[in-house]
Order: structure tokens, then sequence, then C-alpha cells
């Protein structure tokens, strides 16, 4: 089945002019056409609710979406791979008939390092043991226990089935420790352990420990000695995609094809979707205006956007207390994504060869210890660090159809970068930022300067002025345990009909898609529809 939503790269346009929307009766707007936004506009119409989507940009999809950043060539500009889109979502929305196909990463991480060594830490148990005894043989004991605490953590947790605490309302702390036990390994993971702690505890080998740091800090501005960053790696590894526990995968075209179907799902049961339409203000009770000056009027508005950018939108009709929660979510991004397409894949000297099984996972270029302290701590100054570590994602091995003959894809994901430089701003030192990038990967390849043909940087304020995330955190607001369970803001708002329906909700972050239906659901049981 062909997407109609892909056919434009997500450019849909105006359904009507705007003027026409705004004469019409509507049950639900929704202001955002991000993945969530999108997939909860689908469970409304679902449920007979005359539903309009706003969206400001001319493409939906948010974070997750498809651009051609060079002639030719398909990428999403944030999202980068799948793992923890629910499979209730997948299967409610019907993405398999709608085209939705994806790859296991069963390659796994691979992790090369300076001394020339290198592991690969597959998704398979074997053959990650093998790769682990290799490289160090005392640690096999270690592996196994560290991986067997996140299996236990997850099957409390996230069971298969309607068991799952990601399905409706956030848990409280006393439910979720219910489920844990006496497993204080469990525990401690969830909510205390830093993924130094982690790794220290079980593994002694320090290359197998700095292998697995960067997994604590996806997307977080915490360094992987801070408290509670282990619950990170907890929090990826928690997907049952594809009834595989903690798999990843590549999905066929691009990630932002979820988006494609989400938004397909929505129009087909209903759902109006208007791109490129503003909005200015939000009103409780009323509607919302937009940029242009024309309202449209509405009971309920769920809001996709992040809560800060909520906020501003509701302005003064914002409840004071819901303000101070909101505020208290510390959102400044700190990641960098660079978007390169490549003559030929990377070399790893670790590793030589342009088409090896490592290129068909995902790789990490590892910090020492010392870099990870050093490189969080120059960030926080608003300074750059000596490198930068990075993971490294070959959409193009996977699927040729994103690019022309004879090129590659290569998505990076980076941390530390400064929201705002001490000295200069990120138009002054954007390229610098690319070439510390490079030079970080250079490190471990042979072959990066002749490699790469063309670079797209998006560092924080980039990620916010064209995707929209206040401070360009990718995850509307921190996961750390402080933020997660009932301490993640509600659906419901205090204001009247005023809903949140994005990552700023329970679960959290990444392409999930739960946090749109889990609001779909509050919204439903509010007016009593089934």
């Amino acid at each position: 089945m062909t997407s109609p939503t892909a056919s434009v790269l997500g450019q849909i346009g105006l359904p009507a002019p705007v003027r026409e929307l705004a004469a019409k009766t509507w049950d639900v707007l929704i202001v955002g056409a991000g993945h969530n936004g999108l997939a909860c506009a689908a469970y409304l119409a679902r449920a007979g609710q005359r539903v309009l989507v706003l969206e400001s940009r001319s493409r939906v999809g948010g974070a997750c979406t498809l651009e051609e950043p060079f002639p030719g060539v398909r990428m999403s500009p944030c999202a980068y791979l799948a793992g923890l889109l629910h499979p209730l979502v997948i299967d409610e929305l019907e993405l398999p008939r709608r085209g939705f196909a994806w790859t296991p990463a069963v390659n796994g991480l691979f992790v090369p390092f300076l001394d020339d060594s290198s592991v690969q830490l597959w998704d398979d148990d074997a053959r990650c043991e093998a790769e682990i005894r290799k490289l160090a043989p005392g640690d096999v004991h270690g592996w196994r226990a560290m991986n067997d605490v996140l299996r236990r953590l997850r099957d409390a947790l996230r069971p298969s089935g309607p068991g799952d605490l990601w399905i409706g309302e956030a848990p409280a702390r006393e439910q979720i420790e219910e489920r844990i036990g006496k497993d204080e390994e469990a525990r401690a993971l969830l909510f205390d352990w830093s993924m130094a702690d982690f790794v220290e505890r079980y593994l002694a080998d320090e290359r197998l420990q700095i292998a697995y740091l960067g997994q604590g800090v996806i997307g977080t501005n915490a360094g992987p000695f801070d408290p509670g960053t282990a619950s990170i790696r907890f929090h990826h590894a928690s997907g049952r995609l594809g009834g595989m526990p903690g798999m990843w995968g590549y999905v066929r075209g691009g990630m932002g094809m979820v988006s494609f179907y989400f938004c397909d799902a929505a129009r087909e049961s209903g759902a109006t979707v208007a791109a490129g339409v503003p909005v200015s203000r939000i009103v409780p009770n009323e509607g919302v205006e937009l940029e242009s000056g024309e309202r449209i009027a509405a009971p309920v508005i769920v809001s996709n956007a992040d809560p800060r950018r909520t906020l501003e939108l509701l302005g003064a009709a914002a409840d004071p207390a819901w303000r101070k929660q909101v505020e208290r979510v510390p959102i400044e991004g700190c990641t960098v994504k660079l978007n390169v397409l490549l003559r030929e894949l990377p070399n790893f000297i670790a590793r030589p060869g342009l088409d090896e099984p490592h290129h068909y996972g995902q790789i990490n270029t590892p910090l020492t210890k010392q870099e990870w302290r050093s490189g969080f701590a120059a960030a926080r100054r608003g300074e750059l660090p000596g490198h930068l570590w990075c993971e490294l994602y070959f959409q193009s091995v996977h699927d040729r159809s994103i690019v022309p003959a004879g090129r590659h894809t290569m998505s990076v994901f980076a941390q530390y970068v400064p929201y705002t430089f001490a000295h200069g701003s990120w138009d002054e030192r954007r390229d610098e930022v690319r070439r510390l990038a490079l030079h970080s990967l250079a490190r471990f390849c042979s072959n990066v300067d002749t490699a790469v043909i063309d670079t797209q940087v998006l560092g924080p304020p980039d990620i916010e002025q064209k995707v929209g995330l206040t401070g360009g955190h990718i995850f509307q607001g921190e996961c750390l345990p402080p933020y997660m369970g009932a301490n993640r803001l509600s659906p419901r708002t205090p204001m009247p009909g005023i809903y949140l329906c994005g990552a700023c909700t329970h679960p959290g972050g990444s392409v999930i898609g739960i946090n749109g239906r889990n609001a779909a659901m509050a919204v439903l049981k509010d007016l009593r529809i089934r």
C-alpha cells in the first residue's frame, strides 16, 4: 500500500482554506502534527470525534519526519532508529497494512577502541558472549548478570499485553515498587544508579565499561557519573518491537514513515490534518487563535507541542501551579545531530572493511572516563569538549531506496554540546562543531576525510528552530527518574479542556506513539466515550 502522506514527504498542505476550516464545528483541536499528535488524532477520530490537527510547519511528523537534506537523499532530521514504538499502537492503527516494515538491527552495537581492539555487542546472546569472552574473558559472568537485571526489570514493568505499565495513566512509585518486589538490583537500576555505577558493578574491563557508558545519557543533559542515568539505559532497552525484547531496527523508507503512517491512519479515520497553520494562542474552553488572525473553536485542545511552548500559547490562561510544575522540568538539550552523505562507509581501523557486519547495526565511538567528565563539564560552561561521543547509524545499508546509487547515509548522534556558547553563536561555530564531530570519528576510522561528501549539522538551537522543541531537547524534557512515572506531566492539565500528548507525558521520550494513545484515552474517558 502506498502512503498518501509519504508520497508528498509529509508536505500535505491545507485540505481547505483556513476560513472554511474555521467555519466548521470541531470537537477536538490538536496543536502539532508530531507522531504522537497524529496517533492521538487517529484514536479520537476512530471514536467519532470531529478532529482538526494544526501543524505550524509545512511538513508533518515533527522530529520524526523525512526531508531531503541533499539532492535525492531522504533522511529524518532527528529520529533515526525504531525500538520503543509500541506494539499496541502498531496493531491498532494497522501500520503493517499501511506499509510499515522494519529490519531488526541484530548486529547490535559495535565499539572500536583506541588500542585497535573492538567489540561487537550482538543482539544474539551466544554471539555476543563469544565477543565478550575474546575481549574480556573475566567479564562473561558479569555481562550475563548485567543483562539479566535489565530483563527482569523489563518483564516486571513492561510484560507483553495489557499489564504493560506504559499503557494508560502513569504508575505511582508504590505501584512500581510492588512490581519490582524484593529485586534490589532492579530498583537501583530504575531509581538510583549512575550509568558508571551500573557498568562498574558488573564489568571489570575498562574498555567494556566505556563501551556501554553512552547508553545511559542518550538525549540527557547529565553525565554518566550522575545518579539516575542508568535508568536511561533501561528506558531504551525496554521495548518489545516485533516481539523482540530490547531490539531496535531500521524502518523501511526512514523513520519519518512512522509519522506518515499515523497521518494516513488519522485521515482515513476522519480527522482533518492541516499543515502550514501556526497557532498563536490557546484559549481554554474556546479554541485557538492562529497567527493569521482567525479563530477556530473547539471545547477540547490537545497540545503536541512541548510543555514550555504550550505555556507560551496559553499565556495568562495557564494555571500558576501547573506553570511551576512545567518549569521545574529541565529542557535544555545537549545533543548535536549530523546527517551525512558518504561516498563509502567508514573504514574502522580496528576492523577494516567497507561492508562489514558492524555497518548493519549501530556504532559507538567511545570516550574515556576522563573525556566523559571533562566533555560534560565543558558543555556546561558553554564550551566544546575535546572529543564528542558519537553514535552512528547507516540507513542506506538496509534501504537503498533513500539514496542515489553509489552513495550512503550516516546519521550521527553526538554529545555533549552547549545550547548557548560562552563565546560566539551557533551560526558562527556550526562548522567548528562539524569538524569536531568528524575528527572524533577519525580517531577510529581511516577514511573520514575522503568518504564524506556533505554534512548537515543540527545543534540544540537548530533543532528548536527546525522542529519546534524548546531548548532543542529531543524528549520534551529530561527523562531521568525525578521526571518519570507519576512525576512526568499528565495528559490532563488543570485548565478546562486542555490536554498534552507529547513526549513530555508518560512514558517519556523517543518514537513510541503510546503517549498519543494515552492522551486520546484520557480525553475519551473525560467525555465518557468508549
